[in-house]
């Protein structure tokens, strides 16, 4: 299509993925859509027998391929060689290879159209797990097995290092291992037709400060090499060949948000105080160790949420004593003073197939997950209650059960605690023999039995991805009714109010730790209410801790003293966005976009 023939100023929405503004030229990666595979039969046991064997040589191929990139991964990318370390796990995962392997046999099929098979029962078992963080990784398994398809098929990935100049990387998917071979120099910014928001593709591009738009649909389609983009990272929007006056607007927004971004990062480490002196803790939610890096240079106060199930998914065998206890003492190690908040086990039986007798559960959101598989799964548990144990002794580290919803459950958790602090005793191992114990509040049963429960807990953390989902009975992955899913909701603010109350009338702290925490939207009415401490994904932490120093407790408590007063979702959203605008006006034009794009 000729230049004077090119679309102008058309606008596609995707979800933004990392922020940042960028007008660049489009280069579209066409050939990097699913390789194209058909069934075949085999007609024979030795077709059968060759053809596994093809597979276990695509395999090896993979694993030397994935090997030789974890060796060329320049400086920039070190921090994230771990995503490629889990890929190579990943070929030794049972899900994928054993899987692939008895299909081909007892279905006589080719390789190709086997881990198809075996990739969309992984995505099926993926897709019931509760935890959105956890069942975005099925998109690694995705990943490698496009990998394993491209040495089974003969097909020949792109190159990223002979781009002329900058560019715009616009493709249907980019594993976060090709994402190593390109030239920060040229590419500036990612459109991908796949991803969300937690992808590691999204995790890199936010770590090496590249704008990025995921989820966009048909984007390969509607765009072609050559086309001007503007890439807004912020809110998701992508611009194909703008005009001279979208330019112009799109430039200026450019250099507002750099400086608002400029002046952010250089007061990430003050203190979180409000102006008449009232001090709130702001912590981080990490999931690997890797994250330590970011926690400390965004000024976090501690790590209030670490997440522990991926030691658990990376590998087809449960983790040792030993492999928890490094990992945890780590974490505690180089955090130390500040405290690390470790959270047990939140997944359930249907992630432990391999090694315990649990079959798919209907609905795995209301079944044997988090601490009901612990009590269930005991030896499962007290290897971990060891290791957090044991490595108190290296930092301040405080435990947290999740999904508790009775007293019951809590004082079962707790005997177990103290049962095994007693073998460490008699072992001669060191450990904090007072650690401080957490109970999320997750479940509306707990909100209610908050008294009952503060009188067995340390501390409360306030999960509100779970707590809004099961109150309002919103399954937020359900595009159907995703939009219902309002934190703003009067019910929720009561239940967070109740729960604050009764455990300040128990003399317990309060934490939340769910998205809700580190949406800079909803900072002035939980610091109203009075939550302690607010935990959420690093990058946001910088917006919230600007945000408290700019407030006082006072206004803070006579706000949501306001919101409270009002009976429906819109009355509050309206008061609180009116509220925001006027009150941080630079905040809540950026602000609120850079931490939704997990800034």
């Amino acid at each position: 299509m000729a230049p004077e023939a090119w679309p102008q100023n058309k606008v596609l929405k995707g979800i933004a993925a990392s922020p940042g503004i960028i007008i660049a030229p489009a280069h579209v990666l066409a050939d990097r859509n699913r390789v194209q595979v058909f069934y075949r039969y085999l007609g024979s046991r030795h077709q059968v027998a060759e053809e596994q064997e093809r597979f276990r040589e695509a395999i090896i191929r993979t694993q030397q391929e994935l090997s030789r990139s974890k060796e060329a991964i320049p400086e920039d990318f070190r921090e994230h060689a771990y995503i490629v370390d889990t890929h190579l796990l990943i070929l030794q995962d049972r899900l994928l290879l054993d899987e692939t392997l008895r299909l081909i046999q007892e279905e006589t099929i080719n390789a190709e159209w086997a881990l198809k098979q075996a990739v969309k029962e992984a995505q099926k078992l993926f897709g019931q797990i509760a935890d959105s963080y956890i069942r975005s990784r099925v998109q690694d398994i995705e990943d490698v097995s496009e990998r394993i398809m491209r040495h089974l098929t003969g097909t020949n990935p792109s190159s990223f290092t002979n781009f002329k100049e900058p560019v715009i990387i616009v493709a249907q998917n980019l594993s976060p291992v090709d994402t190593t071979q390109m030239s920060l120099e040229r590419v500036q910014g990612f459109i991908t037709e796949m991803g969300g928001k937690t992808s590691h593709i999204a995790i890199m591009a936010q770590s090496l400060r590249i704008p990025a738009v995921v989820g966009l649909e048909n984007a390969v389609r509607e765009i072609d090499t050559g086309y001007t983009l503007v890439l807004d990272g912020l809110s998701g929007t992508v611009i194909i060949n703008p005009d001279v006056e979208t330019m112009s607007i799109y430039l200026g927004r450019k250099k507002q948000f750099e400086n608002f971004k400029a002046e952010i990062n250089r007061s990430s480490f003050l203190p979180a105080v409000t102006l008449d002196d009232y001090p709130t803790r702001i912590l981080a939610n990490i999931e690997f160790q890797d994250e330590l890096d970011l926690v400390l240079d965004y000024g976090a106060d501690g790590i209030g949420l670490y997440r522990t199930e991926f030691l658990y998914l990376r590998q087809h065998y449960l983790p040792t004593e030993e492999e928890l206890f490094e990992d945890y003492k780590t974490v505690a190690h180089i955090m130390k003073p500040k405290p690390v908040t470790i959270r047990t086990l939140d997944i359930g039986g249907d992630k432990f197939a391999s090694y315990s007798q649990y079959v798919h559960e209907m609905n795995p959101a209301l079944g044997l997950r988090a601490i009901r598989f612990s009590l269930k799964e005991q030896q499962v548990f007290r290897s971990q209650l060891r290791a957090i144990l044991r490595a108190s002794a290296f930092g301040a580290v405080r435990i947290m059960f999740p999904l508790i919803s009775g007293v019951q459950e809590v004082l079962a958790a707790r005997q177990m605690l103290e049962e095994i602090k007693a073998e460490l005793r008699q072992e001669g191992l060191t450990f904090d023999s007072q650690i401080p114990v957490g109970v999320m509040i997750e479940v509306p049963a707990a909100v209610m039995l908050a008294d009952l429960l503060a009188q067995e807990a340390d501390f409360f953390s306030i999960g509100t991805n779970d707590l809004i989902q099961y109150a309002l009975a919103i399954d937020r992955g359900n595009k159907y009714v995703a939009e219902m899913y309002q934190p703003l909701h009067p019910a929720v603010l009561r239940m967070v109010k109740h729960v604050v109350d009764t455990a300040h009338a128990a003399d317990i702290p309060v934490a939340m730790c769910g998205e809700m925490a580190g949406d800079p939207l909803y900072t002035p009415i939980l610091l109203g209410l009075g939550v302690d401490e607010l935990s959420m994904n690093v990058t946001s932490i910088p917006v919230v801790k600007r945000i408290v120093r700019m407030a006082t407790l006072e206004e803070a408590k006579e706000f949501a003293n306001q919101v409270l007063q009002l009976g429906s979702i819109d009355a509050v959203t309206s008061l609180v966005t009116n509220f925001m605008a006027r009150r941080f006006p630079e905040v809540f034009m950026f602000g609120r976009e850079l931490v939704n794009s997990n800034y």
